[in-house]
């Protein structure tokens, strides 16, 4: 089809279009999608909430049933990466700057505003850990992972391209699967173009404060911002050049052993008794209260909006980031059977999630509620400076500030680099390995879609126009999930 190859010229456009929009009209995008939303929360925030339940419900299906033993790939693949460079890869696309900047911030927000408890209660910190463990957990890494997984079952084992709509047109019949099928690999592309744009607004803004508590930098000055996306532009642009192996690996690598070191710096030089107890409590309160919270949406209550702000929120932001995440995983695990992918793309992290938030929130807690005090109200002030506001309540505060804001900035190479591998993949039709020039003409254009979200001064508009691509997007991740379904009922037994 010629609007299939054309993808990257209608695509491309679209998105410029968008952030014209925001940068001329900003209230007028936002008023816009504010109100979409709502509606869509007051008809189908039934339908979001249970679609990710009912992924992570198969997932688990198809890991422990007789398809679990299905490799993706050939009998005689292996994986192209080590386990480690696995997760870290997969870890560091998926949420490493998110975790970074919510890790203090969210339970710290939580515990003056969660649902049903007396705000800044003991119950109430309790909870927010648990909130805060299940907005990042495993139905977040679900989405995720049966995204991949259909893309990695198609692509690996049945030879499709790596496109959103390859298992629609692979496993469906009629005059609709094209058209739909064009409309999942356009909808992907624009959603990840301008999800990775938002979030380089969030780690530029992050990165500010994080200048502004180290060496005085003005949160006002433009040219902070300017000097930020410059190195940042610098520093991704020369591994897009390189192979997935050569530029993605070695940073998502550098990434987690900095992450790993910060996190146990904290959870020893803070107090770690407390530490270990919040992760044993968090980790026991959030198993027994995942299958409530799952089902859960306050019909008899008044904590609906509440609940649109943070879980609707999330999960159209996971299905939003779905086709980035999922293709970038997929293609990263060539070889590995269902159940080693389903525990290593949604375990995993999940568990590392929790491990997360009782260190990082856990401390912050502690500091509001047997310590010095003051954290929440930093928050509330200024939300991109909460983990910050916490390194300065430590030892060596300006070295861990300092490994902050290289966390974050390699982070959000990662991210960017991961980003225009995919949108590369989505617009050459599927390509393995994209053209190195249309890699690098897609981290131009996010670069500069990046800019003019953050000097628009109105990023949660653009965000939301990419929460809006989440919500088609849904009922086509439904329909490659009956594709797969449909596929897969016909797959010889795998042999041990």
């Amino acid at each position: 089809m010629v609007y299939r190859n054309n993808l990257f010229f209608i695509a491309l456009p679209t998105c410029a279009l968008i952030a014209f929009f925001g940068l001329v009209y900003p209230d007028f995008l936002a008023t816009t999608s504010a109100m979409v939303l709502s509606t869509a929360f007051r008809a189908l925030d039934w339908f979001f909430l249970g679609l990710a339940t009912v992924l992570l419900l198969l997932s688990i299906l198809l890991a422990f049933s007789r398809f679990g033993k299905l490799k993706l790939g050939q009998p005689t693949d292996q994986p192209e990466f080590s386990i480690p460079s696995w997760l870290a890869m997969l870890f560091a696309a998926g949420m490493g700057v998110g975790l970074l900047f919510w890790g203090v911030a969210e339970p710290m927000t939580h515990l003056t505003d969660a649902p049903g408890f007396e705000p800044g209660s003991p119950s109430a910190a309790r909870q927010s850990m648990v909130i805060s463990i299940f907005h990042w957990g495993l139905h977040a890494w679900a989405v995720y992972g049966v995204a991949a997984l259909v893309l990695a079952f198609f692509g690996f084992r049945h030879g499709t391209p790596y496109l959103p709509g390859s298992p629609i047109r692979k496993a469906m019949s009629g005059f609709w699967v094209e058209p739909i099928a064009w409309l999942a690999d356009f909808l992907a592309t624009v959603a990840v173009a301008l999800g990775v744009a938002g979030s380089i607004g969030l780690g530029v803004f992050q990165m500010q404060s994080g200048l502004y508590v180290l060496a005085g930098f003005s949160l006002d000055s433009t040219m902070v911002p300017i000097g930020i996306l410059t190195i940042l532009i610098l520093f991704y642009l020369p591994p897009l050049a390189t192979d997935l192996d050569k530029g993605v690996k070695w940073l998502s690598n550098a990434n987690m052993i900095l992450a790993l070191i910060v996190m146990f710096y904290i959870l020893f030089a803070g107090p770690t008794a407390f530490l270990l107890r919040t992760f044993q409590t968090a980790l026991g309160d959030y198993i027994a209260g995942v299958t409530q919270l799952s089902f859960q949406l306050f019909p008899f209550a008044d904590a609906r909006p509440w609940l649109k702000n943070w879980t609707f929120t999330y999960w159209l932001w996971w299905i939003a980031w779905a086709p980035f995440v999922g293709v970038f995983i997929a293609r990263i695990s060539r070889g590995r059977t269902i159940r080693e992918f389903v525990i290593g793309v949604i375990g995993v992290p999940a568990l590392f999630s929790v491990l997360w938030f009782s260190i990082f929130g856990g401390t912050g807690l502690y500091e509001e509620i047997h310590g010095m005090g003051g954290i929440e109200g930093l928050v509330k002030e200024n939300i991109s400076i909460a983990l910050f506001s916490l390194f300065d309540r430590l030892p060596m505060s300006d070295v861990l500030n300092g490994i902050a804001l290289v966390l974050s900035f390699v982070f959000l190479v990662t991210s960017i680099v991961s980003a225009s591998y995919v949108l590369g993949m989505f617009t050459s039709q599927g390509a393995l390995n994209p053209f190195v020039g249309q890699k690098l003409a897609w981290g131009v254009a996010l670069g500069a879609l990046g800019a003019a979200l953050t000097f628009s001064g109105n990023v949660d508009a653009v965000r939301t126009i990419a929460f809006l691509g989440a919500i088609p997007f849904a009922f086509i991740l439904l329909l490659q999930v009956a594709a797969l379904l449909r596929v897969m009922l016909n797959e010889p037994k795998e042999k041990d």
